[in-house]
């Protein structure tokens, strides 16, 4: 990590424990890279919201905002007449789509880890924007911040009237805003934290006591250094850099000339297992060394304690195939999807011969079928199995339902389940991004799971309990065991409820989430 990051890092530890002190972050440009605006926009097109005279306006508005002919408000409230008589809810809808799709990989792991930091100590830690709550709320409820204060569009019976609320969270706004939390939680902003990348933003910025540049905009750079403000510039999200894409590249690519390096070795001993264990090793060593990815690893001996093993690990980033291949090393096989042979054929073809078996994961039948010639390897062959059972990527660190595909292999073959819980490899390439970037991944290898009692009746019970040991290791939700259903329950059936009822009772919900917001708009 940076080393300004670092430093920022030790002023959260060094700060007083508890909600007195705040810590206040921007959204667009602190948190994500970019503009959420731009997102929210390119979908209002696709929707059909913004018809495309209607766009041209509102970037001849924006263009004015920039060249300081138009104030936020105004520019604001140019947006908020275009989406007149549209239901509110669909675009909480749309929010939490657009966040799990494309904003959420935009989030600064450094941004992160300053918030995660702001809450181990107890302090107040909020989002202050000028974007909408549909671009901001599902972003804050993933990084666990309870406070958001930010722009309102103006609603009636349930329906944007094309107005905006007063005042805007901009400028003497924000302050505003920062005013009412600290109100209200009883925080000290002259000990309180902003972070910030924007110039925009000045006013609150001289109101705490700990303001922090964060990603800075040239003019706010230039503020902060005659300031003695702390800065701290971030490269892990945004436009990659000539050297990262070339260097990506070449990792990606070095799958293939890995497998070529280990033909020699197959031509001199005969041996096809020991070509692909010394083009697996390679493989893992050069891509890491490419892409700048360092692993600090909890547990490393349970790696080793007991082969052949099924081990499973949280799907977070295509940088955890070569995480895998790094840790285990030698003696294994594992699973693709059908997609990677018809997109990419010669990567397909390596790692085909590499021992990977491709299934079609929308034809379950057809999956387990595939699988049989890796349970005859585990057993006739002493190989191990890497799969990750979310069968996909996330596209947040959240753990994503389990299939159970790794659990019938690991019980078939009767061998133990070594679980590999992967904290950060979004650091690296989230879901989308073709970049690799330079980064620490921190590893954490859990005990064996004795799979030996297993039996198909109890394999929901296994599935839930190894998720489990997945959730305590990165600090999240687990799933509770179900209840059994009564007899009465059982007889009369579970209570049917209109989609109206659903409706209303999903708006409440969403309302109790942004009561913080409207009572500082009030």
């Amino acid at each position: 990590m940076h080393s300004a990051v670092k430093q920022l890092l030790a002023d959260i530890q060094s700060s007083p424990d508890g909600p007195k002190i705040a810590a206040i972050f921007d959204f667009d440009g602190t948190i994500i890279a970019g503009y959420s605006a731009t997102t929210f926009i390119r979908e209002q097109l696709k929707r059909g919201d913004l018809k495309p005279r209607q766009f041209l306006e509102l970037m001849r508005a924006m263009s004015n905002f920039g060249l300081g002919n138009l104030g936020f408000s105004g520019m604001m409230a140019i947006n908020a007449q275009f989406m007149r008589g549209i239901e509110e809810e669909t675009y909480h809808e749309v929010g939490e789509a657009l966040y799990r799709k494309q904003i959420a990989r935009l989030i600064y792991p450094e941004s992160r880890a300053l918030v995660e930091a702001h809450l181990a100590k107890g302090h107040t830690v909020a989002i202050i924007s000028s974007a909408t709550p549909y671009q901001v709320e599902p972003a804050a409820a993933d990084l666990g911040i309870d406070h958001v204060l930010c722009t309102h569009l103006e609603v009636e019976d349930g329906k944007f009237t094309g107005g905006i609320v007063s005042p805007t969270c901009f400028g003497p706004g924000k302050v505003d805003a920062a005013e009412t939390l600290a109100r209200h939680y009883q925080a000290d902003l002259d000990k309180s934290f902003f972070y910030s990348d924007s110039q925009d933003d000045l006013l609150l910025l001289e109101r705490v006591g700990l303001p922090r540049a964060l990603n800075p905009s040239t003019r706010l750079e230039k503020i902060a250094r005659a300031r003695q403000w702390p800065i701290a510039k971030l490269g892990s999200r945004g436009r990659p850099s000539l050297n990262q894409f070339i260097r990506s590249i070449a990792a990606t690519g070095s799958l293939v000339t890995s497998f070529m390096a280990g033909l020699p070795v197959y031509a001199l001993t005969g041996s096809r297992r020991d070509s692909q264990n010394f083009s697996f090793s390679l493989f893992a060593d050069t891509a890491s060394a490419l892409i700048g990815m360092d692993l600090q690893v909890k547990g490393e001996e349970h790696l080793w304690s007991h082969r052949p093993a099924v081990f499973v690990f949280n799907h977070q980033s295509k940088a955890d195939v070569i995480i895998a291949a790094r840790l285990l090393r030698r003696d294994i096989a594992g699973i693709g999807k059908q997609e990677i042979k018809k997109e990419m054929p010669l990567l397909g073809k390596v790692m085909e011969l590499g021992g990977v078996v491709f299934i079609d994961r929308a034809d379950g039948k057809s999956a387990i079928n595939a699988i049989a010639p890796l349970v005859n390897a585990m057993r006739n062959e002493g190989k191990s199995v890497v799969l990750a059972p979310e069968g996909t990527r996330s596209t947040t660190d959240k753990l994503a339902p389990f299939k159970k595909g790794a659990f019938h292999l690991a019980m078939q073959a009767g061998v133990p389940m070594v679980p590999i819980v992967i904290h950060n490899s979004t650091d690296v390439a989230p879901k989308g991004d073709f970049v690799f970037r330079p980064a620490t991944v921190e590893i954490e290898v859990l005990p064996p799971v004795n799979t030996s009692s297993w039996a198909v009746e109890s394999l929901n019970t296994h599935v839930r309990e190894v998720r489990n040991m997945f959730a305590r290791a990165l600090g999240q939700a687990q799933e509770n065991t179900p209840k059994p259903r009564s007899k009465k329950a059982a007889k009369v059936g579970p209570k049917k409820v209109s989609a109206k009822t659903k409706t209303k009772v999903k708006a409440k919900t969403k309302a109790k989430t942004r009561t913080t917001v409207k009572k500082q708009n009030a």
